[in-house]
């Protein structure tokens, strides 16, 4: 399998690779864990922070992601939470990430252990066939779905943005700042493994196709034309000719009536004959 093989270059089947890259890309996304942080220097320095964190992780609702900050009055201090809920497309990809593992798990113990069963009634196949496409459809929906997601999620715990929803950093004799942004390696990664698993299935979709019983018929040719062909060389245009058993040449003309020509008599002596 060209797909597999170029994908796979450690030489494990098809259904193997499923399984590893599913791991990857909901264990890259579903295990993540980031930080922020921001600092607020108040003009009274007795009530300022030069170090606020802000932690968020899969599967980013950011909305209930809160943190202090100072409001530069004295050592008043408020409640700031983050904006955004993208959890919705996080867990969708998380989950079609999970299922495609346990069906490509299923399927190489099937191929193993259950191969009579998996090929009796060309059931097997067809089922097989059926779930590859749909799981093909479902990583490039999940994977772009998540990738627009990771975009807003960028975009929504990006330190500058965070700035603006504090309060004292809106007043000009305070400054605001970043001390450090999340590393997105990790999810960065998921979006990656996300549409390589598309890839992966989608090129899977010919060769489990192949062995469907819509391949098999397809290449069937239609029988019997040699036979008849060969028949039509068997039949006689005339008949020919026979020896009988009195010595006689037998042959038969044009209009079907027999002629015969035999000798008549033995052999005649030669005499001296004037």
């Amino acid at each position: 399998r060209e797909v597999v093989e170029v994908v796979c270059a450690s030489g494990l089947s098809d259904r193997h690779c499923c399984q590893l890259f599913a791991i990857f890309a909901f264990a890259t996304c579903g295990g993540y864990t980031g930080q922020l942080r921001v600092s607020v220097d108040c003009m009274e320095k007795a009530s300022s922070n030069l170090s606020i964190g802000i932690d968020f992780a899969y599967p980013f609702r950011l909305h209930q992601v809160s943190f202090e900050a100072p409001l530069c009055e004295g050592m008043r201090r408020e409640r700031v939470a983050l904006i955004g809920d993208y959890s919705s497309s996080a867990e969708f990809f998380v989950t079609i990430a999970v299922f495609a593992f346990l069906y490509s798990l299923m399927a190489t113990i099937v191929y193993i252990f259950f191969q009579n069963k998996y090929r009796e009634n060309n059931r097997g196949p067809l089922i097989d066939f059926i779930v590859t496409v749909v799981f093909s459809f479902m990583w490039l929906v999940s994977s772009s779905a998540w990738a627009k997601a990771l975009s807003d999620v960028k975009v929504a715990t990006d330190p500058d943005e965070v700035q603006l929803l504090i309060s004292a950093c809106k007043i000009q004799t305070n400054k605001c700042g970043s001390v450090h942004g999340p590393r997105w390696s990790g999810l960065n990664t998921s979006v990656v493994f996300g549409f390589l698993n598309f890839v992966l299935w989608a090129g899977n979709i010919w060769f489990v196709f192949k062995e469907t019983g819509w391949h098999k018929g397809a290449a069937r040719y239609p029988g019997g034309a040699p036979e008849k062909q060969a028949g039509t060389f068997n039949q006689q245009p005339y008949n020919q000719g026979s020896f009988d058993q009195s010595g006689g040449y037998s042959a038969q003309g044009d209009l079907g009536q027999p002629s015969e020509y035999s000798q008549v008599g033995g052999p005649t002596s030669y005499s001296n004959q004037m």
